[in-house]
């Protein structure tokens, strides 16, 4: 099954990746082979440690590209504005009652954060955006009941 990303995600991760393999490795393979040579490892600190980060970079790294190999990348800028609401695209939508406007943009699961203005695609927001247009209004239930949100503008970025 493939994931959707948007381009900035897969090039985020590509980057982590680089960095983890290029620079977090060869520090880790240095600070055991230093610790080595400190002699018994049974109750080297210093030994236990790089071997337990060695192991996390090693976790993520598998875990990058195994979400890389998944990864169905998506890039909103190639893609003709329709003023619809798709993945990747970032939404202003304005609270029909409080006229406050917020702006999102519909990113997936592994980019998705709030405080950014990044938000899940399968929230239940994201989930009464999609496919609608410029103008809509569309209810979202929310813990404090439903409100209703006008879809302000849809920006391919």
């Amino acid at each position: 099954m493939k994931y959707p990303m948007t381009k900035q995600g897969a090039q985020a991760l590509e980057e982590e990746l680089k960095h983890l393999k290029t620079v977090m490795r060869p520090q880790i393979t240095q600070a055991i082979a230093e610790a080595r040579e400190l002699g018994d490892l049974k109750e080297n600190a210093e030994y236990h440690a790089a071997r337990e980060q060695q192991g996390m970079v090693e976790a993520r790294i598998r875990d990058i590209e195994g979400r890389l190999g998944n990864a169905q990348v998506i890039d909103v800028t190639t893609i003709p504005h329709t003023g619809k609401v798709i993945f990747g695209t970032t939404v202003e939508i304005a609270n029909v009652d409080t006229d406050e406007a917020v702006v999102y943009q519909l990113v997936g699961e592994d980019e998705a954060d709030i405080k950014i203005g990044k938000l899940n695609v399968t929230s239940p927001i994201a989930r009464a955006l999609i496919g609608k247009e410029e103008g809509d209004v569309v209810a979202v239930q929310t813990p404090g009941g439903v409100v209703e949100y006008e879809i302000v503008e849809v920006r391919h970025l």
